[in-house]
């Protein structure tokens, strides 16, 4: 009898670890299906247009015309022989080195100023953030409005006694009216994520910092930056890749890159050569260029700013 039971014991366990094993393999399933769903999507809807994009960059390609000649780097070429896309590079490498030093600089300024604030913390908090869901369009065309000839901008320096400015009409001040008005509109953006890691740092290090007789300049060179890198490569990455495809501003700004494509960056001009010319395989080759532009200046970031800090 005694034995008896122990096999029935034995048969009762295995039966109990298969039932564990299915329900097991089943969640491992279920879980692997909800991921490839999304995976599924994102190779269809961002990875298979990146690799035709390829294909198109190395052809004669064009709406109209039914053939598509291998044409090998001829776009590649002939791009980099057009004076206007080599303009719209030096533009975009402008936005970038004016925007994301401004927009790192500003959101974490405002997130330094909002962490002393002790009420009404919230308020200032949702009035820095509503910019930025609010349509790039719709800020564009404030700015634009207010830097008009006649705008209000140009008129309150009037009554200070100044000059007039020409700002969207000029070239030389354009880029960094555009710069400016992305600056502003991320500023809540920056400000958020610089918050989550000033909100990171324990206080132990500013107390310990304070007792050794560390001025406020001393603890957020040493102790504050220092602890935010990891959040200075994110919000940099970000801003960066924003900067790198700036594109909806020029266009509600000054409609044509203008004045004199001071303000045409390399995603305009992609835009102009595959929607108004109709040359897509040299939009494509200009689409390959801004991909390993964006992938260098990402790599970039990660290898300058990537650094490991112990207390």
């Amino acid at each position: 009898m005694i034995a008896n039971a122990i096999r029935q014991s034995a048969r009762a366990g295995r039966r109990l670890l298969s039932i564990r094993l299915t329900y097991k393999t089943q969640r491992y399933l279920f879980i692997y299906l909800m991921l490839a769903l999304p995976l599924l999507y994102f190779i269809g809807t961002r990875l298979v247009p990146i690799v035709y994009s390829f294909n198109i960059s190395v052809r004669e390609w064009d709406v109209l015309s039914p053939d598509k000649p291998y044409v090998g780097l001829a776009n590649f070429k002939g791009l980099f022989a057009d004076e206007v896309f080599r303009k719209s590079i030096g533009n975009t490498f402008l936005f970038v080195a004016v925007g994301v030093p401004g927009q790192l600089a500003a959101g974490l300024a405002v997130a330094l100023l909002l962490q002393s604030v002790t009420r009404f913390r919230g308020f200032f908090r949702t009035v820095y953030f509503i910019p930025y869901v609010t349509s790039i369009v719709a800020v564009s065309w404030v700015f634009r409005w207010l830097l008009m000839p006649n705008g209000w901008v140009n008129a309150a320096l009037l009554k200070l006694g100044l000059d007039a400015q020409l700002f969207l009409q000029s070239p030389h001040q354009a880029p960094y009216v555009i710069a400016l008005s992305m600056i502003w509109q991320s500023v809540g953006f920056q400000m958020l994520i610089f918050i989550t890691g000033l909100q990171g740092i324990p206080n132990v290090y500013y107390e310990a910092a304070h007792i050794d007789g560390a001025g406020p300049w001393r603890r957020f060179r040493h102790i504050t930056i220092p602890l935010l890198n990891p959040v200075i490569l994110f919000s940099a990455v970000i801003a960066g890749i924003s900067y790198l495809q700036a594109f909806a501003q020029i266009v509600s700004m000054t409609q044509d890159g203008g004045p004199l494509n001071s303000t045409r960056t390399l995603v305009f001009h992609i835009y102009k050569l595959a929607f108004k010319s109709f040359e897509m395989g040299s939009a494509s080759a200009a689409t390959v260029v801004l991909f390993v532009l964006i992938l260098a200046f990402t790599l970039l970031q990660l290898k300058v700013l990537n650094r490991k800090v112990e207390y």
